[in-house]
């Protein structure tokens, strides 16, 4: 199943009325300024950063100040991106420490079988077997392998940890709420 993230988690300060729809998404974390041209060292938290290019209107902040980029280029394993009317060292240095979003309506369309992070945060897992409710995610863990980590919270307020893989994931449904599970021998604690 091909399952793709568009950011590591949304932006909790978006002014959105669910946590379910977010109005703004975090795609990077400004750090500090980098020589002298006014460019800004960013820790990227999206999955697509070449969809991060000159031109594009980023916001950031907590008050998501809307600002357009005039450049990017990688630095190592992070991203270094400058932004119009900030042409120098002291300039850039107001976006210290800054989150940087995107807004939900501007993201470009996911082909099937891919999904933004933030949708499956609050679904239903139900185990596919005995159709029973398992719990709800409460977030997903980058675990740094080729996949991640649901973390399930069941009703009794016990965890599950669900990896999202194929033989375990069957099926992801946001209209319906709902991820269906076969669980593998050992990921359910014994009780």
């Amino acid at each position: 199943m091909n399952r793709n993230w568009l950011v590591f988690s949304p932006d909790h300060n978006s002014g959105s009325s669910t946590f379910d729809e977010p109005e703004f998404l975090v795609v990077g974390k400004l750090r500090r300024p980098h020589g002298l041209r006014g460019d800004v060292l960013m820790s990227v938290l999206t999955d697509f950063p070449e969809r991060l290019a000159a031109g594009m209107r980023l916001y950031v902040g907590d008050d998501h100040q809307p600002i357009d980029v005039s450049k990017v280029r990688w630095h190592r394993n992070d991203m270094l991106i400058a932004f119009d009317g900030y042409e120098n060292r002291e300039d850039a240095g107001v976006f210290r420490n800054q989150l940087v979003s995107v807004r939900m309506g501007d993201l470009p369309p996911l082909e099937e079988g891919e999904f933004y992070l933030h949708q499956l945060v609050g679904l239903r897992v139900i185990d596919n077997v005995e159709d029973t409710l398992l719990g709800v995610v409460e977030k997903i863990i980058e675990t740094g392998a080729p996949h991640d980590v649901f973390l399930v919270r069941a009703e009794d307020g016990s965890e599950l940890l669900i990896p999202d893989i194929e033989s375990v994931v069957k099926s992801i449904d946001i209209q319906s709420g709902e991820i269906r599970v076969q669980l593998l021998p050992g990921l359910i604690p014994e009780e």
